[in-house]
């Protein structure tokens, strides 16, 4: 498949501050890609520079065949962007603020992609509902058939589903895999370890630099991590005394378990050798993706500038 977003060594600095540092990234079309971080890491930075609300300090590339410095009008013209706040109008309905964001792309037939749309996210119903009073949920898919009104090829949705219930996270995923079905590409920006794991790919940035890419799975081989699993009495409780010891980079308590991980596996036994004359069950398992993100924030050097 062709790439839909192909850019090399972008940079962005505000001030003295580095918050994107030369970052590499490519998608090919219709694929969903997460992108993960700590907060303040440069992912809103780095998709408002791929859908050229932003003009970089440093590096290029292309977005949907289009040079990110240069014709960043017709990128616009080809993406949709949904900002972590919602950013359509609570006193205007639904359908109303549909009707404004159509007249503002000048698109034609106006009624009836404003009634596709609403038809597509359920909408229809509740098209003469003010958007003020709408929950979190309701409020998100606004936003998305907002985005979506002007047939996007492209999809650039940062912290979409913050706030929001299970039930309508789910509901909004399945809106997005319809789009990628369509040769839609998204590229999404989550903390959820559960929505990172229905991405086709993922790319995870610490403090303006890409530390990982690629799947789920092959994200976690590459960690090289090792995790054990403990159960039995107090398993739980010993969380913190683990977190200290060296060769372990995270310690948490799952229900009645305990989940340590490390990057050496040898180390990682060592660790909890004392631990062993407790009453407790040490099992060998699978790292998740939570723990390797972990691992890699630990690696991280915080580029937050410091009086």
């Amino acid at each position: 498949m062709p790439l839909a977003i192909d850019v090399h060594d972008l940079v962005k600095r505000f001030g003295p501050r580095t918050v994107v540092d030369r970052v590499n990234l490519q998608i090919e079309q219709g694929r969903i890609c997460g992108f993960l971080g700590p907060n303040g890491s440069g992912k809103t930075t780095t998709l408002r520079m791929i859908c050229g609300l932003l003009t970089p300090d440093g590096g290029g590339g292309t977005c949907l065949g289009h040079d990110l410095v240069r014709e960043r009008d017709a990128i616009k013209r080809q993406a949709g962007y949904m900002t972590q706040r919602f950013g359509l109008y609570e006193d205007l309905t639904i359908r109303e603020n549909l009707e404004f964001v159509g007249r503002v792309y000048g698109l034609d037939r106006l009624g009836e992609r404003v009634d596709r749309s609403l038809e597509q996210l359920g909408l229809a119903t509740r098209q003469r509902q003010l958007a003020g009073s709408l929950s979190g949920g309701w409020k998100q898919r606004l936003a998305l058939a907002a985005c979506v009104l002007h047939e996007p090829k492209l999809l650039l949705l940062d912290e979409p589903t913050a706030g929001v219930d299970p039930k309508a996270r789910r509901a909004f995923w399945d809106e997005i895999h319809a789009y990628a079905a369509q040769g839609i590409t998204v590229l999404v920006s989550t903390h959820y370890m559960d929505e990172a794991e229905r991405c086709h790919e993922i790319a995870y940035i610490a403090y303006g630099q890409l530390m990982a890419r690629g799947t789920a799975e092959d994200v976690i081989a590459a960690s090289g991590l090792s995790s054990l699993i403990a159960t039995g009495p107090g398993a739980d409780r010993l969380a913190h005394e683990l977190r200290d010891v060296p060769g372990v980079t995270a310690a948490a308590a799952f229900g009645t378990t305990l989940h340590v991980s490390g990057p050496e596996r040898d180390a990682l036994l060592a660790a909890i050798a004392s631990f062993r004359s407790r009453d407790l069950v040490w099992t060998e398992a699978k790292p998740t993706l939570e723990d390797v993100f972990i691992h890699l924030m630990g690696q991280a050097t915080d580029n937050a500038v410091t009086s």
